[in-house]
Protein backbone atom coordinates (compact mmCIF):
# COMPACT_ATOMS: atom_id res chain seq x y z
CA UNK A 1 0.00 0.00 0.00
CA UNK A 2 2.76 2.62 0.95
CA UNK A 3 4.28 2.02 -2.68
CA UNK A 4 2.03 3.82 -4.63
CA UNK A 5 2.11 6.47 -1.90
CA UNK A 6 5.84 6.60 -2.10
CA UNK A 7 5.80 6.94 -6.12
CA UNK A 8 3.33 9.46 -6.30
CA UNK A 9 5.11 12.54 -7.37
CA UNK A 10 2.38 15.23 -6.42
CA UNK A 11 3.24 14.33 -2.32
CA UNK A 12 6.27 16.57 -1.28
CA UNK A 13 9.31 14.09 -0.23
CA UNK A 14 9.47 15.58 2.94
CA UNK A 15 6.37 14.12 3.86
CA UNK A 16 7.05 10.67 2.35
CA UNK A 17 9.99 10.68 4.52
CA UNK A 18 8.32 11.47 7.84
CA UNK A 19 5.81 8.94 7.06
CA UNK A 20 8.97 6.11 6.30
CA UNK A 21 10.17 7.07 9.71
CA UNK A 22 6.97 6.47 11.23
CA UNK A 23 5.27 3.82 10.12
CA UNK A 24 8.16 1.97 8.49
CA UNK A 25 11.12 2.25 10.93
CA UNK A 26 8.82 1.67 13.78
CA UNK A 27 7.36 -1.26 12.29
CA UNK A 28 10.72 -2.46 11.23
CA UNK A 29 12.42 -1.94 14.56
CA UNK A 30 9.63 -3.75 16.80
CA UNK A 31 11.60 -5.59 19.85
CA UNK A 32 14.89 -4.83 18.19
CA UNK A 33 16.94 -4.24 21.33
CA UNK A 34 16.43 -7.85 22.00
CA UNK A 35 17.91 -9.24 18.48
CA UNK A 36 21.43 -10.50 17.54
CA UNK A 37 21.90 -10.12 14.06
CA UNK A 38 24.19 -12.10 11.56
CA UNK A 39 25.78 -10.27 8.43
CA UNK A 40 22.92 -11.85 6.67
CA UNK A 41 20.67 -10.16 8.48
CA UNK A 42 22.26 -6.34 8.22
CA UNK A 43 23.01 -6.99 4.66
CA UNK A 44 19.32 -7.40 3.87
CA UNK A 45 17.70 -4.45 6.71
CA UNK A 46 20.43 -1.86 4.38
CA UNK A 47 19.30 -3.25 1.56
CA UNK A 48 15.44 -2.88 2.48
CA UNK A 49 16.23 0.55 3.69
CA UNK A 50 17.50 1.83 0.51
CA UNK A 51 15.42 0.47 -1.51
CA UNK A 52 12.26 2.50 0.54
CA UNK A 53 14.73 6.22 0.31
CA UNK A 54 15.41 5.54 -3.66
CA UNK A 55 11.74 4.92 -4.26
CA UNK A 56 10.96 7.75 -2.07
CA UNK A 57 13.87 10.33 -3.11
CA UNK A 58 13.33 8.68 -6.93
CA UNK A 59 15.81 9.54 -9.91
CA UNK A 60 18.06 12.25 -10.52
CA UNK A 61 18.95 14.05 -13.56
CA UNK A 62 22.94 13.56 -14.68
CA UNK A 63 23.55 16.85 -16.85
CA UNK A 64 26.84 15.46 -17.54
CA UNK A 65 25.86 12.90 -19.07
CA UNK A 66 22.34 13.87 -20.19
CA UNK A 67 19.99 10.99 -18.46
CA UNK A 68 18.70 9.58 -15.58
CA UNK A 69 20.39 8.12 -12.83
CA UNK A 70 19.35 6.30 -9.70
CA UNK A 71 20.77 7.69 -6.60
CA UNK A 72 24.45 5.89 -5.02
CA UNK A 73 24.63 4.88 -1.36
CA UNK A 74 26.31 7.71 -0.42
CA UNK A 75 24.01 10.12 -1.80
CA UNK A 76 20.82 8.49 -0.09
CA UNK A 77 22.65 8.97 3.08
CA UNK A 78 23.66 12.67 1.99
CA UNK A 79 20.78 13.80 1.24
CA UNK A 80 18.70 11.85 4.37
CA UNK A 81 20.67 13.03 6.85
CA UNK A 82 19.64 10.23 9.48
CA UNK A 83 21.14 6.91 11.31
CA UNK A 84 20.69 3.84 9.31
CA UNK A 85 18.54 1.40 10.45
CA UNK A 86 21.33 -0.71 11.96
CA UNK A 87 22.73 2.61 14.10
CA UNK A 88 18.89 2.52 15.03
CA UNK A 89 18.90 -0.97 16.47
CA UNK A 90 22.57 -0.26 18.23
CA UNK A 91 21.58 2.54 19.88
CA UNK A 92 18.04 0.56 21.10
CA UNK A 93 19.92 -2.22 22.27
CA UNK A 94 22.35 0.18 24.51
CA UNK A 95 19.44 1.72 25.75
CA UNK A 96 18.14 -1.36 27.09
CA UNK A 97 21.19 -2.19 28.68
CA UNK A 98 21.79 0.74 30.16
CA UNK A 99 18.55 0.17 31.73
CA UNK A 100 19.12 -3.26 32.85
CA UNK A 101 22.56 -2.32 34.32
CA UNK A 102 20.99 0.38 36.63
CA UNK A 103 18.31 -2.52 38.08
CA UNK A 104 18.85 -3.66 41.65
CA UNK A 105 20.63 -6.98 41.57
CA UNK A 106 17.27 -9.76 42.54
CA UNK A 107 15.48 -8.07 39.73
CA UNK A 108 14.47 -10.84 37.16
CA UNK A 109 15.88 -9.08 33.63
CA UNK A 110 19.60 -8.51 35.10
CA UNK A 111 19.54 -11.76 36.76
CA UNK A 112 18.66 -13.15 33.09
CA UNK A 113 21.32 -10.82 31.76
CA UNK A 114 24.02 -12.57 33.83
CA UNK A 115 22.87 -16.24 34.10
CA UNK A 116 25.26 -19.01 33.49
CA UNK A 117 23.30 -21.67 31.97
CA UNK A 118 25.78 -24.38 32.77
CA UNK A 119 24.87 -26.38 29.19
CA UNK A 120 27.34 -27.38 26.35
CA UNK A 121 27.25 -25.45 22.89
CA UNK A 122 27.14 -27.10 19.99
CA UNK A 123 30.09 -28.06 17.99
CA UNK A 124 30.84 -25.62 14.97
CA UNK A 125 31.51 -21.79 15.23
CA UNK A 126 29.49 -20.71 18.26
CA UNK A 127 26.49 -18.54 17.63
CA UNK A 128 26.33 -15.05 18.86
CA UNK A 129 24.80 -13.76 22.19
CA UNK A 130 23.39 -10.56 23.17
CA UNK A 131 26.36 -9.61 25.24
CA UNK A 132 28.75 -10.03 22.50
CA UNK A 133 26.54 -7.71 20.18
CA UNK A 134 26.91 -5.34 23.02
CA UNK A 135 30.30 -5.68 23.12
CA UNK A 136 30.24 -4.77 19.73
CA UNK A 137 28.15 -2.22 19.92
CA UNK A 138 30.05 -1.06 23.05
CA UNK A 139 33.21 -0.41 20.91
CA UNK A 140 31.60 1.19 17.70
CA UNK A 141 29.59 3.90 19.53
CA UNK A 142 32.05 4.42 22.10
Amino acid sequence: MLQKFFKNKNIPKKLKLRLKNTITDKTLTYASETWTLTKRNRKQLNIFERKVYRRILGTVYDNRKENWRILTNKEIYASVKKPTIIETIRLNRLRLFGHVQRMEENKIPKRVLYMNLGTTRLRGRPRNRWQDEMREDGRIVG
